[in-house]
């Protein structure tokens, strides 16, 4: 038997060309959904067979992680997804009708976008938000506007691609870190590397865009994008890419803006996505001074809930709401970032990659800047965490 039929939420197991055992369900051989049939996945799914015509309705349900992996694609029609922690796909997984979240994010590596969720033809998704969408790649095959559902996993970060002609794959997942020293990707698109001397970059978040048609692209910003530190008005904000060829930031346009300063979205002037590393939102001013660099005070915390130093609070925070805080190491990782600091800093990371996210930092010397956009100003100190 080549095909498997179904018309109702049960999983099957039918040897050699199926496994079901307590870990997962193992495709060997050629497998198919038929008709409107409605098929639940509770385990791991490992596909090393043909499951690439099927139609009806597939389910991802868990409240552990589920994985799809396997050397061959799996290709669905309808999927919905309900898992607590997450679907992460080991290979791409195409998708034909439309994908559901409902409950979780799918997972993807970003070191490569060899993984990834497909969406193909005339397929769509439904309920995506802050807390259900894709934390990696997703691709769309056969499509010349799509936007896709991306984030961070705390954030949807949606990027839209509008292309001349049709895209044979286009891929992009979202980056909630910063260009000078990303931690995912390994490399550095220095923010002081520009084409020229007014253009600023975003140092808090940037996407990574895969396309050889010539396209436009929207990007939108929120609060965390903190797009003040860069300019006075929405209108002199921009798209810039990181040239790949040049090594270096240029201006990719501004052919429409909406929102303010706290909420908007951008869109560029025609380029070529496979031309540019990564792309993010920038911003020039000519009526703006450069930036000055004041010295703030040093400060010593001993973050052990004694109520004694343990946070790191500055004196007048509270009458500079529109600023940004890093906190780098002593090899110039960020460890920590925070819009509109308000004193909550108590010697945890919140960066991925980092340490484990929440985790308490070594102790040792930090150096800190904070940026106040009201006044066009940098302040930078030393932090010493002791134990």
């Amino acid at each position: 038997m080549k095909h498997l039929k179904v018309h109702y939420t049960i999983l099957f197991c039918l040897v050699p060309v199926l496994v079901f055992c307590q870990d997962a369900f193992h495709n060997f051989g050629n497998l198919r959904f038929h008709g409107n049939s409605s098929v639940g996945f509770h385990l791991d799914v490992i596909n090393d067979g043909i499951f690439d015509n099927n139609s009806g309705l597939t389910g991802f349900y868990s409240n552990q992680v589920l994985t799809v992996s396997g050397s061959s694609n799996p290709i669905f029609q309808d999927i919905e997804i309900v898992t607590d922690n997450g679907l992460l796909l080991e290979t791409w997984m195409g998708i034909t009708g439309n994908a559901n979240f409902i409950v979780g994010d799918v997972l993807t590596p970003k070191l490569s976008s060899a993984s990834y969720l497909n969406f193909m033809d005339m397929s769509f998704y439904t309920g995506t938000g802050d807390l259900t969408h894709i934390n990696g790649y997703a691709g769309a095959a056969n499509k010349e506007t799509i936007t896709f559902p991306v984030g961070d996993g705390e954030r949807l970060r949606f990027l839209t691609l509008n292309s001349n002609a049709t895209n044979d794959l286009a891929k992009c997942a979202y980056f909630p870190e910063d260009p000078n020293n990303s931690e995912t990707l390994g490399q550095q698109f220095p923010t002081d590397n520009t084409a020229s001397e007014d253009l600023q970059i975003s140092g808090l978040e940037f996407w990574r865009l895969e396309s050889n048609q010539p396209s436009v692209v929207n990007l939108t910003w929120d609060t965390n994008s903190a797009v003040g530190l860069m300019v006075e008005t929405v209108e002199n904000l921009l798209v810039v890419g990181w040239n790949k060829v040049q090594n270096q930031w240029e201006r990719l346009g501004n052919t429409a803006t909406s929102g303010n300063l706290q909420t908007g979205s951008i869109t560029s002037e025609i380029f070529t996505p496979n031309d540019y590393e990564i792309i993010t939102i920038g911003g020039t001013d000519d009526l703006l001074e450069p930036f000055t660099v004041l010295e703030l005070d040093n400060y010593f915390m001993t973050p052990n809930n004694d109520g004694i130093n343990d946070y790191l609070l500055i004196d007048g925070i509270q009458n500079v709401p529109n600023n940004v805080l890093n906190i780098y190491n002593r090899y110039g990782v960020l460890v920590y970032s925070k819009p509109n600091y308000a004193n909550e800093f108590n010697g945890k990371s919140n960066r991925n990659g980092v340490i484990s996210r929440g985790s308490g930092l070594s102790a040792g010397i930090y150096f800190y800047v904070l940026t106040v956009a009201d006044t066009r100003e940098k302040y930078q100190g030393y932090l010493y965490i002791s134990q």
